[in-house]
């Protein structure tokens, strides 16, 4: 279960400051929010109308049988309710259509964010976590337009005009009918408490269940690799178990809250009917006063019931909100203040005594140097661990070095234009990801501006067209999610065309790929050697070809460059490159080093 967010938990008082924020959102959309408030105001002033006009033709059109003036009041009634309607209509539409409005640009601001950050940000935090933020979250900000605070302010406003009316009506029958309201406020206090602790459980079990369910589905294999499925179900069972518990506390509170409600409007209107019929019969009040204050306490208790539960949606969607901004206020990205333009870069690679670690207690690189000319292969060797990955990762500025100098043509790395840099250096790595689509969308990553032909030329180059036209659709067959309709061989020669399209100068390449079949391997090895032919290449070498064939080989160990030369001089040299290559000749492997 994923760490909860700053907010999810414990008391939380009521934020201005979080509210006035999200306000800061519907700039664009002022004129909505001021027509917002006036059809509040205006509705809060019709509320009471239409009861006092039912007083007005009991007392005097029925009581003095007026049969005209009573057909005419009806009809001003019939549209004054029509023209309610209406206005209660459009203020419904426009106040729901601000916050979907302000959901749409907060939730395009997110993965704006999201999509900048850097990598090291979604090393530490959960797929799922971040999906809850941009899904489920940022839905929650839009209770606070539909029912939330616009809501709360348009019933307070007819909560007040109806009481208004009511005292000027008969303040006395007034008292007595809100005799009640000391025992509405405390049940109302107790559901805003229960159904407030009830949310914030629901928020933080959803969040869980977004997590654990999407590390499982995207672990699934392993799971079932494993016979893991009872340990993984019984995980999920405690946790869902808290959802579900969590919901059917709100519950209880909703079946106990409004119940209560209803037999306090009867206290109410008991009190009005024994009060109100005592006033009747000493000429105090009339019939359609009785009448009308009928209609009043339902109008009043309608928004009443109610109140406690909008303050809590308003309540967790600014704590839903707060989450969100807590992504917003990230500053983990690479600073992009380069203005070099890397588009005539001829790929010629030095790193100067580079320090480089993940976390600030783990060096991972330690005082790296060396020099790659352009147009050359360097292959990196080494066990597990040695650093060859973290190599590749800091060249496009994926992660920020933490000492030290790497230049491209002489020029530090961070003097480049962050995306210009990016596009002339083509990463494929071991493990290949390709995201729902066609085969053509992979490799272009649905960049529509480039032709088909171009694609197909490419993947003739690579000598892929044909295995890709065997394929059912050819370019167009869909691949699935994470391509689960190919082989690892198969994604890693798409990753092939996908790096070779942008033609980058600098390649930088993890070339392994174990337990394929002869054809394949056969394919992956001509496209590496054509990927490679006339570019600056780093590649983490595993086949014993790709080793022999680099102009230079890199051996590391523990984040150090330990041995540098060509293949025969390092096997001249019976260091541990030596050791590493007789041990694979010796277990006649061809693909692991």
């Amino acid at each position: 279960m994923s760490t909860p967010a700053p907010g999810n938990s414990g008391k939380k008082k009521f934020d201005l400051k979080q509210l006035r924020r999200i306000f800061s959102f519907t700039g664009p959309y002022r004129r909505t929010l001021y027509l917002v408030a006036i059809l509040a105001i205006v509705l809060s002033i019709l509320s009471p109308l239409r009861p006092y006009l039912i007083k007005v033709s009991v007392d005097r059109y029925i009581g003095q049988n007026m049969l005209k003036g009573l057909i005419w009041i009806s009809v001003v009634q019939l549209g004054l309710l029509m023209a309610e309607s209406l206005l209660r209509f459009w203020f419904s539409y426009r106040a729901n259509w601000l916050g979907q409005t302000v959901v749409n640009d907060i939730r395009n601001t997110v993965f704006r964010k999201i999509l900048f950050q850097n990598v090291s940000f979604y090393d530490r935090t959960p797929i799922g976590q971040l999906t809850t933020r941009t899904i489920n979250d940022i839905e929650a900000v839009n209770d606070i337009f539909s029912e939330g605070i616009i809501s709360i302010v348009a019933d307070v406003l007819t909560i007040l005009a109806i009481i208004t009316v009511m005292l000027v009506t008969d303040w006395r029958l007034t008292l007595v009918c809100l005799a009640t309201f000391p025992l509405l406020i405390l049940a109302t206090w107790w559901f805003k408490e229960a159904v407030n602790k009830s949310f914030q459980r629901v928020r933080n079990a959803v969040a869980a269940l977004n997590a654990f369910a999407q590390e499982h589905l995207t672990g699934m294999y392993i799971v079932q690799a494993f016979a893991a499925q009872d340990r993984e179900l019984a995980k999920f069972t405690t946790i869902n178990k808290e959802h579900r518990d969590a919901n059917i506390k709100g519950i209880f509170a909703y079946s106990v809250f409004f119940p209560i409600v209803e037999i306090i409007l009867a206290m109410s209107l008991g009190l009005l009917v024994w009060y109100g019929a005592s006033r009747i019969l000493h000429y105090g009040a009339t019939t359609g006063v009785i009448i009308s204050f009928v209609l009043y306490l339902n109008l009043l208790f309608r928004p009443l019931r109610m109140m406690a539960d909008k303050f809590n949606v308003l309540q967790m969607g600014i704590i839903a909100a707060e989450r969100v901004f807590t992504v917003l206020d990230s500053e983990e990205y690479l600073s992009d203040n380069g203005a070099a333009k890397a588009d005539t870069i001829k790929g010629d690679i030095t790193f100067e005594n580079v320090h480089f670690r993940y976390k600030p207690e783990v060096p991972v690189l330690r005082g790296v140097s060396f020099r790659l000319q352009a147009g050359k292969t360097m292959a990196v060797v080494g066990h597990t661990g040695a650093g060859k990955t973290s190599l590749i990762s800091i060249l496009n500025r994926q992660y920020e070095i933490e000492s030290g100098r790497i230049l491209i043509d002489g020029r530090d790395l961070k003097e480049y234009d962050i995306y210009s840099l990016r596009q002339r250096i083509g990463i494929v790595l071991q493990d290949v990801f390709l995201f729902s689509g066609s085969v053509a969308d992979n490799i272009t990553l649905r960049n529509k501006s480039i032709p088909r032909e171009k694609v197909e030329a490419v993947c003739r180059m690579l000598g892929i067209h044909d295995f890709i036209m065997r394929l059912p659709g050819g370019y167009d067959f869909e691949v699935m999610e994470r391509g689960g309709t190919l082989s690892q061989g198969q994604r890693q020669l798409l990753s092939f065309a996908r790096a070779l399209l942008y033609d980058p100068a600098i390649l930088v390449l993890d070339e392994a790929t174990s337990s394929v079949d002869s054809e394949t391997e056969q394919l992956i090895q001509h496209a590496i050697d054509t990927l490679i032919k006339g570019r600056t290449s780093i590649v983490i070498a595993h086949r014993l070809s790709t080793i022999r064939k680099a102009d230079e080989i890199l051996v590391m160990d523990k984040g150090t460059v330990i041995e540098r030369g060509d293949h025969e001089a390092l096997i001249a040299a019976r260091g541990e490159y030596y050791k590493l290559y007789t041990a694979v000749e010796q277990r006649k492997e061809k693909e692991v080093l």
